[in-house]
């Protein structure tokens, strides 16, 4: 059974993940107005995976007999100066992310929580994937500062934003 500490803990990543939902929402909303359809797609799909992580972790609390908190949440930035700061921004919140998940493991680790030390596995690895993916990206949109439809084609041509689905991650709640 996940401890008490966990639990709270990983309702506040709940949260987190919410709030990287809303954010890539609202990233995605930036470049749909300057037409970067690409650049939108990319982020409206990174936003359903963070609601999706949300709603695992919400299944894990939930099949652990414990009471899973949905937060209120602080509005996400939406006026962005420029081209890249919305991928800098992505990039910043995608780290703290990954900081977040391994204080998680290593929570579950120091209590002796096997169960729950498994079930943020995926999560680790998934963010070395998500960290990995948007640093790409920040280099990309750098370069093309001048000429954002070139990182449209790099989206393009990478295929990025529309993975589908890995089978070996945790179920969700409501799926």
């Amino acid at each position: 059974m996940a401890s008490q500490a966990f639990v709270e803990k990983l309702n506040e990543q709940i949260g987190h993940e919410l709030g990287a939902h809303n954010q890539y929402v609202a990233i995605a909303v930036h470049y749909d107005a300057e037409t970067l359809p690409r650049l939108a797609s990319f982020f409206y799909a990174q936003a359903l995976e963070e609601r999706d992580h949300a709603m695992m972790m919400v299944r894990y609390l939930l099949d652990a007999d414990a009471e899973p908190r949905i937060p209120a949440l602080p509005a996400p930035a939406t006026d962005f100066g420029d081209l890249v700061e919305p991928v800098a921004l992505a990039l910043e919140q995608e780290r703290r992310v990954s900081e977040q998940i391994n204080a998680l493991a290593a929570l579950a680790r120091g209590d002796g929580d096997l169960s729950s030390e498994q079930f943020m596995q995926w999560f680790i690895k998934e963010q070395v994937e998500e960290v990995s993916t948007v640093s790409d990206l920040l280099r990309v949109i750098q370069r093309a500062r001048e000429n954002p439809l070139q990182a449209e084609e790099y989206l393009a041509r990478e295929g990025l934003g529309g993975e589908g689905s890995d089978p070996t991650a945790p179920p969700m709640a409501g799926a």
